[in-house]
């Protein structure tokens, strides 16, 4: 896989900057979950275009939260949190984010576990259709928690969103150059989400310290995919 990996003295240092409890599972090692049926999809609510809070409102509200309600999210939030990620914004294609070369590195993923009219599984974000592809069946949040350094918020949000990248589409263009454009892409995404999770009255974090390689292998990622973010999202206590 493509791409600088996060290195292991800086995972310690990011976990002993934030006191976590432990997950329920403590396990290193994720649990293999039962494959999906091929090509099952979801189509998603289309997203709203115009909002109840401005975009200071939501600058101004935008915290790290880790701490969630445990109620479930709708299928309407789900929508417009992964469209605010990655969603097709001209008929041109382009996105939410914007790409160096308009070459879209980016997948996202969704591990849903609480969420109405959604069964928890993994799932692939489509922006084109503004679909789900569903990958794998089951609530990997707790495993997903355990690979992610034991951060409690990961299990407990309704929903974690992940945000992969395939350096090959970039380095097509930019060689050496790519990686610093698939990491600044990756950065406008994550904070997308973010200040689309605050206009939406949630909490989200970004977390960066988690086993890449077991994080892909437990969300079911094609081998040139690398993940950057994982993103818990859920209701504010």
């Amino acid at each position: 896989m493509n791409g600088p990996r996060i290195r292991i003295p800086v995972l310690l240092v990011l976990v002993t900057m934030v006191s976590v409890p432990a997950c329920a599972s403590g396990e290193a090692e994720p649990t293999p979950m039962p494959a999906a049926a091929e090509n099952t999809t979801v189509d998603l609510p289309q997203p709203r275009l115009e909002g109840d809070t401005s975009l200071e409102e939501a600058l101004q509200k935008r915290r790290s939260v880790r701490e969630y309600a445990g109620a479930p999210l709708t299928l309407e939030e789900v929508s417009q949190l992964l469209w605010a990620a990655q969603g097709i914004t001209s008929e041109s294609g382009g996105r939410t984010a914007p790409s160096a070369g308009a070459l879209y590195p980016l997948e996202v993923y969704l591990a849903a576990g609480d969420v109405e009219g959604l069964p928890a599984g993994v799932y692939r974000y489509d922006p084109a259709p503004h679909q789900l592809v569903k990958i794998k069946d089951g609530d990997v949040r707790n495993e997903l928690c355990g690979v992610s350094l034991d951060q409690e918020a990961v299990r407990n949000g309704a929903i974690d969103i992940v945000i992969a990248a395939v350096y090959e589409r970039t380095e097509v263009k930019y060689g050496d150059r790519a990686a610093r454009y698939v990491h600044m892409e990756a950065g406008h995404a994550g904070q997308n989400v973010c200040l689309q999770a605050a206009a939406l009255g949630l909490g989200a974090v970004t977390i960066g310290a988690f086993s890449d390689d077991a994080v892909a292998q437990m969300l079911g990622l094609r081998d040139d995919e690398a993940p950057l973010y994982v993103i818990p999202v859920g209701r504010l206590p």
